[in-house]
């Protein structure tokens, strides 16, 4: 009995120090943001003024918040959708292919991945840049020079410029995962199936997908959750949320707010607003994933 009382209490002296930095730098700093959201507080020696759920409900009506939820929405649909069909097809290709430079092609692919979001987003601003920058440049060079724009800086394009970025940094990683997955795979179903006269695109869609099914799901859920993050650093560095705020996202106008507005009660509403959404998000996942398994 002593010997069980004194492992238990090894156990805590081991994870206390973890539960005290979690405390302390995450459950603390939760609480306290959930707390000022009901304030309108500026964060520089003023006391805060309670407000109840009026900054919640000005979200509603500022109309920058409503452009930067819908920017974000496009981009956690449209980036996570294309880098794993990409990511799959690629993973697909260099894994049951006979090429003999799989291993560069497969170092080309992951090395976006490896690089920091900073110096992705001054790369591609480079290459997006109207007057200097490679894709215009090579658009006029096979005479395509009509087709040049200001990537950008124009309403039209830059959501996708953006996206465009955030896919070439993550598609290496995602392949990476899912040739992993394809490994695993008996070759036998592949012999059988070529036997049968599947071709190619039948194996992929018939074997391929169904025995990866539990991967690219958890793919799906970590390609979402990556658009968030990702998606504050692209922007502040290659656009600041321009032009006239056609590229702003959440997470950077919940910045702009708290950090260049002083508006701390209002950003903190925002950060709870993300908290929410993200919940629900997990929720719905593991409610699809346990309606599978059963």
């Amino acid at each position: 009995m002593k010997m069980k009382t004194r492992r238990r209490w090894f156990l805590l002296f081991c994870l206390l120090p973890g539960l005290l930095l979690l405390t302390l730098f995450k459950l603390y700093p939760t609480i306290e943001v959930f707390q000022k959201s009901f304030y309108l507080w500026t964060g520089i020696g003023d006391e805060p003024k309670w407000v109840g759920l009026q900054n919640f409900i000005d979200l509603f009506h500022d109309d920058v918040f409503l452009l930067s939820l819908r920017n974000t929405g496009f981009l956690m649909l449209i980036v996570p959708v294309l880098t794993l069909f990409i990511a799959l097809i690629n993973a697909s290709i260099l894994t049951r292919s006979k090429l003999k430079e799989r291993g560069l092609y497969r170092t080309l692919f992951f090395f976006p991945s490896i690089l920091s979001f900073v110096v992705i987003a001054i790369l591609w601003s480079f290459i997006y840049h109207p007057t200097i920058g490679f894709l215009n440049s090579g658009l006029d060079v096979i005479g395509l020079g009509s087709l040049a724009l200001p990537w950008l800086g124009d309403e039209r394009t830059v959501l996708w410029a953006l996206a465009i970025t955030m896919i070439w940094q993550a598609v290496g990683y995602y392949m990476v995962m899912y040739m992993a997955g394809i490994d695993s795979i008996s070759p036998d179903l592949y012999e059988a199936s070529g036997i049968d006269g599947a071709t190619a695109i039948q194996q992929f869609i018939h074997i391929t997908i169904p025995m990866l099914w539990e991967i690219i799901r958890i793919t799906i859920i970590f390609s979402i959750n990556g658009v968030l993050t990702i998606s504050f650093i692209i922007v502040s560095i290659m656009t600041g949320g321009g032009p006239n705020r056609h590229s702003e996202v959440i997470m950077t106008y919940l910045y702009s707010q708290a950090f260049s507005n002083s508006n701390f009660g209002y950003a903190m509403a925002i950060g709870v607003f993300v908290f929410v959404v993200s919940f629900v998000l997990a929720m719905l996942s593991n409610r699809l994933t346990r309606r599978e398994a059963s």
